[in-house]
């Protein structure tokens, strides 16, 4: 019935709902940096398990991008889209031949309008779908009217690849007549032609060989990836380096001011304890011209009173 659709991430936070909301809704080219850029924030904030879950997201098709696009863009188109699938579904299990004609019409107009608005997104978007790729988005959208898993798996806005109608889904026409016909019990389904077959086979095959080369190209975007981050980590790591070689340069420089500055700080010592024996030599000389001083000041005073003494005596 499909190819590829999101997986499911129930029990998970909302931080790791809401980085997936953000990655299928990033245009292929980008998603798988994108994808790696969201992991690693979800280990670094400490919750690994939403980085798991992350980091197995599949790269989406461009049409498979531009239908999850498209839901998240136009959440009230969508919302009608899938209402007019539901009932659409309802009258082909009722055998409503009015209601299947009228909501046929009408789905066929929808999935129009809304391929159409699913490309010009892409367009905006700067990646313009091919004619293929159209094709796949309004095959999905025929698969979501026709299909109640489709629906779902559309709904949930993380498809990876195109969703395909199921084969057992009626003819969007009417019914001929005017009525719808319940199949006799006893009329056995007819074997699909060899044509068919090979059709579906090709089909198959061309799915296969898409995959391989949208793993080859998610292989190679994350081996870009891992190179731009070892050349950006080699570079920090030479920025690192210069830096460790300039702070030992600095702190070589700075001891042999430290060295230069002790060396004077000693001599100014030495020098300083010079200074402080100096003056004690000098205090203790003008002691000892103090004390002669006062010595001869002594002997003066008594020289005078001598001589004083005696010329009164005349």
């Amino acid at each position: 019935m499909q190819r590829r659709h999101g997986r499911g991430s129930a029990g998970h936070g909302v931080e790791a709902e809401a980085a997936l909301d953000e990655l299928y809704t990033t245009a292929p080219p980008g998603f798988v940096a994108r994808r790696e850029e969201l992991a690693a924030a979800a280990r670094a904030a400490g919750r690994p398990e939403d980085a798991r879950l992350i980091h197995a997201a599949r790269r989406p098709t461009l049409a498979a991008w531009a239908a999850n696009l498209l839901l998240r863009s136009r959440p009230q188109e969508s919302g009608r889209f899938l209402e007019l699938g539901q009932a659409l579904r309802g009258a082909y299990r009722t055998l409503d031949s009015d209601g299947i004609r009228k909501l046929s019409e009408q789905s066929r107009s929808v999935v129009s309008a809304l391929s159409r608005q699913a490309a010009q997104l892409a367009r905006d978007a700067g990646h313009p779908l091919s004619h293929t790729a159209q094709q796949d988005v309004e095959t999905t959208l025929r698969a979501v009217l026709a299909d109640r898993e489709a629906a779902g798996q559309w709904a949930t806005g993380r498809l990876e690849g195109a969703l395909i109608p199921p084969s057992a889904f009626p003819s969007s026409a009417a019914p001929a007549g005017g009525a719808a016909h319940k199949p006799s019990r006893s009329t056995s389904p007819s074997p699909p032609s060899s044509s068919r077959a090979r059709a579906r086979a090709k089909d198959e095959a061309a799915e296969r060989r898409r995959r391989r080369q949208e793993d080859i190209a998610e292989a190679e975007e994350a081996a870009k990836a891992a190179q731009r981050r070892l050349s950006d980590q080699r570079a920090a790591q030479a920025d690192a380096d210069a830096g460790l070689r300039q702070a030992r340069d600095r702190h070589e420089q700075v001891r042999r001011q430290v060295i230069a500055a002790e060396r004077q700080l000693d001599q100014a010592r030495e020098e300083l304890q010079r200074a402080e024996r100096e003056q004690r030599e000098a205090e203790d000389r003008r002691r000892a011209a103090a004390d002669a001083l006062a010595q001869a000041e002594q002997t003066a005073r008594v020289a005078a009173q001598k001589v004083t003494r005696l010329g009164s005596l005349r």
